[in-house]
C-alpha cells in the first residue's frame, strides 16, 4: 500500500517538476544537475511500479485462478492441491461433468529386479459431489523374461472401480471433506491367462479424505483407509492400513505445485513408509504433468523409485 502511494506521489510532482525548469533561467552546471535528477525521478517511478506490478500479479493470478475454481455460478467449490502417487478419485467437491484422463509410467529398483508400473484411468464426475473412476494398472517385471524364479510374473494387475463423495465443502474454512470406496478385482498373471481363473481375489478400501488449503498457496491433505485383500484360491484374508499425509505449495501465478507425498502402510506387524518429493507443471490450460521421487524409509527390498503421471482435462 506503501508502495502503490509512494509512487502515485512521484507521477504528481513530475508535472511540477518541469513548469520549474521552464520558468527558471538555468546555468550549464544546473541544467546537467535538473536533468540528472528527472532521469533519477523517472528511473525511481518505474522500478517502484514495476515492483508494485510485480507483487501484485501473482496474487492477481492466484486470486483469479480460485476465483475460476471456486466461484463460478455453481456449487461451493474449495481449490485442493491433489497428490500425485495416490490421487483422488475427483477433486473435493466435484461439480456435475468434470472430468479427467490419467496415464501413468514408473520404475521401482528393488533388490533383485526392477518393476515397472503403469496405468490408465478415467475419472469423472455424473453429479455434483460425486466422483467415479476407472483404472487399469500394470507391473512388469523386465527380469522375469529371463525365468528367474525370484521375480513375479507380469500382470495387468486388476480392475478397478472407484466412488468418491465430498459431504462437507467450506469456503469460509477452505476445507473439505470426503469418504470414498474402492472395489479391485485382483488378475492372475498373463503367463495364466489359459490354465487358470482369471479372477484372484479382491481387494476391498473403503477411504476417507480431509483436506485444507492455508492462505492461498498452502495446502495439507489427509487420505486414510483400511485395504482389505481377500484371496479366492486359500480364502485367506489380509488387512493393512493406508495413511497418507500431503503438504503442497502452489506456486504464485500458476497452477504448479511443489510438495511431500507421505505413504504408509500399517500392517499387524509392520510398518512402512515412502517419502515422495513431487512437483506438478502446467503445460496447456487442459494439459499437466506431475514428477514424484519415491525415497523409502522403512522398505526391506525397495530402493529408489520414480513416477510420471499425464493429466488431461477436457473441457466441460
Amino acid at each position: 500500500m506503501f508502495l502503490c502511494d509512494f509512487v502515485f506521489f512521484l507521477r504528481k510532482q513530475k508535472h511540477f517538476i518541469f513548469n520549474k525548469i521552464k520558468s527558471i533561467k538555468m546555468t550549464n552546471n544546473s541544467l546537467k544537475t535538473t536533468v540528472l535528477s528527472i532521469i533519477t525521478i523517472f528511473l525511481v517511478i518505474f522500478n517502484v511500479n514495476a515492483q508494485v506490478n510485480k507483487e501484485t500479479d501473482n496474487a492477481t493470478l492466484d486470486s483469479l485462478y480460485i476465483h475460476e475454481v471456486e466461484n463460478k455460478h455453481e456449487l461451493v467449490k474449495v481449490l485442493h492441491a491433489e497428490p500425485l502417487y495416490i490421487d483422488l478419485i475427483r477433486d473435493l467437491g466435484a461439480r456435475k461433468g468434470e472430468r479427467e484422463w490419467n496415464v501413468g509410467l514408473g520404475l521401482t529398483d528393488n533388490n533383485n529386479y526392477d518393476k515397472y508400473l503403469t496405468l490408465v484411468e478415467y475419472e469423472w464426475a455424473p453429479v455434483d459431489r460425486l466422483g467415479l473412476e476407472v483404472e487399469l494398472p500394470f507391473t512388469i517385471y523386465p527380469s522375469a523374461a529371463a525365468n528367474n524364479p525370484n521375480v513375479p510374473s507380469s500382470k495387468l494387475n486388476g480392475l478397478k472401480l472407484a466412488a468418491q463423495y465430498s459431504f462437507f465443502v467450506s469456503e469460509k474454512l477452505k476445507t473439505s471433506m470426503a469418504i470414498g470406496y474402492i472395489h479391485e478385482f485382483e488378475l492372475t498373471p498373463f503367463a495364466n491367462y489359459t490354465n487358470s481363473t482369471l479372477f484372484t481375489g479382491n481387494i476391498y478400501n473403503p477411504f476417507f479424505v480431509v483436506a485444507k488449503r492455508w492462505g492461498n498457496n498452502f495446502h495439507t491433505l489427509l487420505y486414510t483407509g483400511p485395504s482389505i485383500q481377500h484371496h479366492f484360491e486359500n480364502h485367506s484374508i489380509h488387512t493393512s492400513w493406508q495413511i497418507n499425509s500431503n503438504f503442497h505449495y502452489m506456486i504464485p501465478g500458476t497452477r504448479n505445485f511443489i510438495g511431500l507425498e507421505f505413504n504408509k502402510e500399517v500392517k499387524s506387524n509392520d510398518f512402512e513408509m515412502t517419502i515422495r518429493p513431487q512437483m506438478r507443471v502446467e503445460i496447456t490450460d487442459h494439459l499437466l504433468v506431475g514428477i514424484v521421487t519415491g525415497i523409502p524409509i522403512s522398505r526391506n527390498n525397495e530402493r529408489l523409485s520414480s513416477f510420471l503421471r499425464l493429466i488431461y482435462e477436457p473441457k466441460h
